[in-house]
């Protein structure tokens, strides 16, 4: 194999990236420098730089990245409405801006190549490396799990034992999984069969499941500005806190879940159940706010793009012109995505409870089933003449050909 003198390894001290660090300096004898991105996943840090060194890393990095997490990949996100197979896309556009400090780091410390954790079936190893060839093309790039003799988690355990490498899950709870701020995704195991029902009480870590929420509904009352979500309850929030916060409520309420078999990039069909609380919250509020403030051709028109969006975000299609373009587009509508949504949360179900914008384009004069002086009903006949004129013309030389 071709040698190197010193790698950037995308760590999440996770089963993958806990066992990169010694084959790296095995197979390699180069030097290896952790980076860890913070997207939210919280406790999943904790002793990292201390299992890092351990394992043979020379130093790590641990960067906070959630407020550009945030700010530029969820906010573009949620305004483009965007969902690939109606799944809110939360490890898709976390690995942009994993992979961008990747790069950044890799040039300040002249490294020779970048190393990352993703298998060969999945999806992440496309994101990781579409990113790096867009902001670093010269970049030599490593994928352990396309070259090395290992074939399963159960084997890549053995792997750590066999290294004395601490691991914080079991073969029994050999789940893969997925966290950060927006969602947790889970794969593997008895998920592998989608006959198959989630054993909830077992694998949900952001919040219950419906069965097990408040009998009481909680109200809550959301605030956007141009299609950015910016307070909760009338209490300003930074875009961080805020999804914190509505992940606990959403949580709680046993909302955002999510069992799908995905169609994968490259090619096959996955089964994951996905957590995704304050996330679909969000999603729900701002459609409730754009049936408002947008018209009706602008509306569908954005929800063509939307499905060209998340495949772009799902696909690591994040760095190109088209993404890009779309955001201008999306931009340009969000400029009166403006209002209030109330909402009522109760046992894994968001019910519409009031909304209110000041470039509302719904008027109760036009649209009441009362008397009223703006709207001659007469007009309506006139309309369905034109509107309605081809397939009279149609039927009516069907009828000539008949005879």
């Amino acid at each position: 194999m071709k040698q190197y003198k010193k790698v950037v390894l995308a760590y999440s001290g996770g089963l993958d990236t806990s066992i990169i660090i010694p084959w790296l300096k095995e197979n390699y004898g180069c030097e290896v420098i952790a980076v860890s991105a913070d997207v939210g996943q919280g406790t999943e840090l904790d002793g990292l730089e201390e299992k890092a060194i351990k394992t043979g890393a020379s130093k790590i990095y641990i960067e906070d990245l959630k407020k550009e997490f945030v700010e530029d990949f969820i906010w573009p996100t949620l305004k483009a409405g965007a969902k690939y197979e109606n799944y809110l896309l939360g490890t898709s556009f976390a690995r942009p801006p994993i992979a961008k400090r990747l790069v950044e780091i890799a040039k300040k410390e002249g490294a020779d190549a970048i190393c990352h954790g993703c298998t060969g079936k999945g999806n992440d190893q496309v994101r990781f490396e579409l990113t790096i060839k867009a902001l670093a093309p010269e970049m030599e790039i490593i994928a352990p799990w396309r070259i090395w003799n290992i074939k399963s988690r159960d084997e890549e355990i053995d792997y750590a034992e066999k290294h004395n490498i601490p691991l914080k899950i079991t073969r029994e709870t050999n789940y893969s999984k997925d966290k950060n701020l927006w969602h947790l995704s889970h794969e593997g195991l008895d998920l592998e069969d989608p006959a198959n029902e989630p054993k909830y009480d077992k694998i949900l870590e952001l919040g219950v499941s419906p069965e097990q929420a408040p009998d009481k509904p909680t109200y809550i009352t959301i605030s956007f500005e141009k299609g950015i979500p910016v307070a909760l309850d009338g209490e300003k929030l930074d875009g961080v806190t805020l999804i914190q916060k509505l992940n606990e409520l959403g949580g709680k309420n046993g909302i955002g879940l999510l069992d799908i078999v995905e169609n994968r990039l490259v090619g096959m069909k996955s089964r994951g159940v996905y957590e995704t609380p304050g996330g679909t919250i969000l999603y729900h509020a701002h459609e409730v706010l754009e049936t408002l403030t947008l018209d009706k051709e602008t509306a569908h028109y954005k929800a063509l793009v939307a499905q060209k969006y998340a495949e772009l975000v799902y696909n690591g299609q994040w760095y190109t012109p088209l993404r890009e373009a779309i955001d201008a587009f999306v931009d340009k509508t969000q400029e009166t995505v403006t209002g209030d949504v109330k909402l009522k949360l109760y046992k894994g179900n968001i019910i519409n409870a009031g909304t209110t914008s000041p470039y509302s384009l719904y008027s109760e004069d036009i649209a009441t089933f009362g008397a009223d002086e703006v709207y001659n009903q007469k007009d309506a006949e006139g309309f369905i003449n034109l509107f309605g004129l081809p397939l009279k013309v149609k039927a009516m030389l069907d009828k000539k050909n008949k005879h």
